[in-house]
């Protein structure tokens, strides 16, 4: 069977939406994300699997993974001749073209990292800023319907720049119950030795907290499908681990102008629509022309795409907006704030100043998000679900913590203890008031 007969994925087309005939709920609407709509039932599973994780250690990992992945492993942690055996199948060329990514990698995170910084705010007072790796990390590496050793990559790299004494990787097992090879040798390339073949959020309950064979994680990082970041939402808001950030599903908004290539929109929608059958692939435009050429484009490139079926369904729930102006493109992508933004507009650096929320941004025509995706340098570990409102992608500085010193001579408790006296005071917290009070007295003696 072809990849067009699997499913008719020619006949699944975005959304066609004029944004200046939708009222504000039918506007809400057309932004929604797909996983939206079934939130309960992710987040009962969810809950399910990470007190059964939690309870039963390594028998209820090896139990959910006979049952969910089809693997029963009786040791999930990969020892050394599978990782020989990962590196010396791997193609000379995609080793060139990983090392060659992580070094990109390397040159764009390594100026990002935290720096420690000391400042006198007063005559006998310093406060400083003192920088630390975090201790242990977990490293989450999707491997469902495509492997993505590129992640392995975008993880490792700043987790060793930023000098983690402890980091592990959980990828799913492929059903002859070994980890995809290039995401192995992806791991060793950036220093990373311990692998768990672990998929889903038992593989994020895992990490969060330790059974027998998996060490326990103070925060744990990657991207996967909305069963991973509900588990990842789920552990962070109980306290049992911190996390990077909301990475679900992944979505791009393609901001186009009449100038655009219609062939490069539609390829550039659809590397988001072949993730999974949970992406979401939004183009916004104020020429109704390039719209109409990019639908035709879809249709055709759609067919000839090995993983058409998977594209189809995401394109079903994706949407082709067309506005006034490209001001209010602008408006529309600020509010979904997009995981990734393409600019595919004449002169796009132009209009960088417009962009208040995205994940991460790509200027102009020959800039595809694929780029982003392997081996420009900068990370594809970023916020979806609107959640760039507010999050950051990784870099180096989300493996590290800042730590604040401070130190005051008598003369600096002479110079501002009133003033800590006075605030205290004002909050009715005596006791602050007078561990002051005593330094003070001391110091004018």
């Amino acid at each position: 069977m072809s990849a067009l007969d699997a499913s008719a994925p020619a006949a699944a087309s975005p959304l066609r939406l004029r944004w200046s005939a939708l009222d504000a709920a039918q506007r809400a609407r057309a932004l929604a994300r797909p996983v939206q709509e079934r939130a309960d039932t992710v987040r009962r599973t969810v809950a399910a699997l990470v007190d059964q994780v939690r309870s039963g250690g390594d028998a209820a990992l090896r139990e959910i993974g006979a049952r969910l992945d089809g693997v029963a492993l009786d040791d999930f942690e990969v020892g050394e001749d599978e990782f020989a055996a990962a590196e010396a199948a791997l193609a000379p060329a995609l080793r060139r073209a990983m090392a060659q990514a992580a070094a990109r990698i390397e040159a764009f995170h390594a100026p990002g990292a935290l720096k420690p910084y000391a400042v006198d705010t007063a005559r006998g007072v310093t406060c400083e800023r003192i920088v630390r790796p975090i201790a242990r990390v977990g490293l989450y590496v999707p491997a469902g319907s495509a492997p993505l050793p590129s992640t392995a990559l975008m993880l490792g790299v700043p987790a060793r720049l930023a000098g983690c004494a402890q980091v592990v990787l959980c990828t799913p097992p492929r059903r002859d119950g070994r980890a995809d090879p290039a995401v192995l040798a992806a791991a060793r390339m950036t220093g990373v030795h311990r692998v768990f073949k672990l998929g889903g959020a038992q593989a994020i309950a895992a990490m969060a907290f330790g059974t027998e064979r998996v060490p326990a994680c103070d925060k744990v990082f990657g991207p996967g499908n909305a069963w991973v970041t509900e588990a990842k939402q789920q552990l962070a808001q109980s306290g049992a681990i911190a996390i990077d950030l909301p990475a679900g599903p992944s979505e791009v908004l393609v901001i186009a102008d009449a100038g655009a290539s219609p062939e490069y929109v539609a390829a550039d929608l659809l590397s988001q629509a072949e993730h999974g059958p949970d992406s979401q692939a939004l183009l916004v435009s104020d020429s109704a022309a390039l719209l109409d050429a990019v639908e035709a484009a879809l249709a055709r490139q759609l067919a000839a795409l090995p993983r058409a079926a998977i594209a189809a369904q995401a394109l079903a729930r994706s949407r082709l907006i067309e506005v006034e102006t490209l001001e209010d493109a602008f408006a529309l992508s600020n509010a979904y704030a997009p995981e990734h933004l393409i600019l595919a507009l004449r002169s796009p650096r132009d209009w960088l100043g417009r962009v208040e929320s995205a994940g991460s941004v790509f200027l102009g025509d020959d800039t595809p998000e694929a780029l982003g995706d392997y081996c420009s340098g900068t990370n594809h570990v970023l916020p979806t679900d609107g959640a760039a409102r507010a999050w950051s992608g990784v870099g180096v500085s989300a493996f590290q913590k800042a730590i604040s010193v401070q130190a005051a001579t008598p003369a600096g408790i002479r110079a501002i203890g009133p003033d800590a006296v006075t605030l205290a005071e004002a909050e009715g917290l005596e006791a602050h008031a007078n561990a002051v009070r005593l330094r003070l007295r001391g110091a004018r003696g």
